[in-house]
């Protein structure tokens, strides 16, 4: 991925703004590679269903999401947090989107095609339910993935995920719980939802420790031993470059570990997925749009921007996938709903990839300055050797 700062517009022509012939070979056909991987995965899922056991006994999906977060993590320069966490119109915009507005789209994305009030649609609780658990789960991984492919600002969306990890373990239960249970009989709606279902802090706990600590860890530490050692230029210019080709390569495995997992139900119950795949959809669309569109209103620079719309439009499906199960079963509807969330945002926030590259050569970015880091790059490069911010 770039590592230029200057900002972009639609003449600037530099090889770093998207031309197909400046991007190395796994970038340049990466849509190839993911339907690839998807075709690959709901294939040997429908005729293999038992490589299920293998792909659950040894946790490959919870390796793969662990590998392919960890070049972007190593990347981050640390030292620039406290510039991000300072940007206070960045955050508030995050925190509007992010626990406000993404929340209460996706329930009403719920009741609009799950509890029964739209002619021809049936209540179905228990994709109700799933369109809860994962509408109040914001993503802490595989965002990362997605703003790296858009020349996000990867300092930007470890800084927003990090914020969203530690509001998560705080609110998620008080979330599901006032838009699963509480809201629905105050808006008079007869949807058939169980009661007496909770969800814990330690749940929410133990899903963000393995799919954020872990990889969040390695990056910190990565960094600081590299820098520390060989010093920042070494560490940038060298070891980064030789580490990013792993993101896409855990991205295509996990698409397909993933997909092998519900092969079975994919081919098996087809409307199903294609019924959960409709709000879904228009979630991550409406979302992105409309905090991209925020994000440039309060003058943000590109890769500020795009951090925004991703952190925004993403959610945390291994979090929600993981409550669904706990709570309800694995073999259940509300399980089936979270799991075919990735299968959806994978095409969908890898079309959004294209979208914001598209955005960044079309609009002019001149004079949006709001959380650029340039100004403290450029003061990095006069400290001293292993001095990291």
């Amino acid at each position: 991925m770039s590592e230029v700062t200057h900002q972009h517009g639609p003449d600037c022509g530099c090889p770093d703004c998207g031309d197909p012939r400046s991007m190395g070979f796994l970038d340049k056909y990466l849509t190839v590679w993911i339907f690839g991987a998807m075709a690959v995965g709901v294939g040997l899922g429908s005729v293999a269903p038992s490589v299920t056991e293998p792909i659950q006994k040894y946790y490959l999906v919870e390796i793969g999401l662990v590998l392919m977060m960890y070049p972007p993590l190593a990347k981050v320069n640390y030292g620039q947090l406290p510039t991000v966490f300072r940007e206070w119109r960045v955050l508030g915009l995050s925190l509007v989107q992010n626990w406000l507005v993404g929340p209460t789209l996706m329930f009403a994305l719920a009741v609009v095609f799950f509890s029964g009030i739209t002619p021809g649609l049936p209540a179905r609780p228990e994709f109700f339910l799933g369109l809860v658990f994962i509408g109040m789960a914001r993503c802490i991984a595989m965002v990362l993935v997605w703003n790296e492919l858009a020349e996000g600002s990867n300092e930007y969306a470890a800084g927003l995920v990090a914020f969203n990890s530690v509001f998560q373990i705080l609110t998620y239960g008080a979330y599901v719980w006032f838009f699963a249970l509480f809201l629905p009989p105050v808006l008079g709606l007869d949807i058939g939802i169980a009661t007496g279902f909770d969800v814990t802090v330690r749940q929410v706990f133990e899903a963000i420790a393995v799919f954020l600590g872990v990889p969040f860890g390695a990056g910190v530490l990565t960094r600081y031993l590299g820098t520390t050692a060989r010093g920042k230029e070494w560490y940038d210019e060298q070891f980064v470059p030789t580490i990013g080709p792993l993101t896409l390569l855990a991205l295509l495995f996990t698409v397909v570990v993933m997909f092998a997992t519900q092969g079975d139900a994919i081919v098996a119950q087809p409307g199903d997925v294609v019924l959960i795949a409709v709000p879904l959809t228009i979630y991550f669309a409406v979302m992105f749009l409309v905090s991209f569109g925020m994000g440039r209103s309060i003058g943000a620079d590109y890769s500020t921007t795009t951090a925004i719309g991703f952190t925004a439009a993403s959610n945390n499906f291994e979090l929600a996938i993981a409550v669904a199960v706990a709570v309800f079963g694995v073999g259940s509807g509300v399980a089936f709903t979270t799991v075919v969330g990735p299968l959806i945002e994978v095409p969908v926030l890898l079309a959004l990839v294209h979208v914001a590259i598209y955005f960044q050569r079309r609009f002019d970015w001149a004079g949006y300055d709001t959380g650029s880091l340039e100004a403290d790059e450029d003061s990095e490069q006069n400290a001293p050797p292993g001095v990291d911010g």
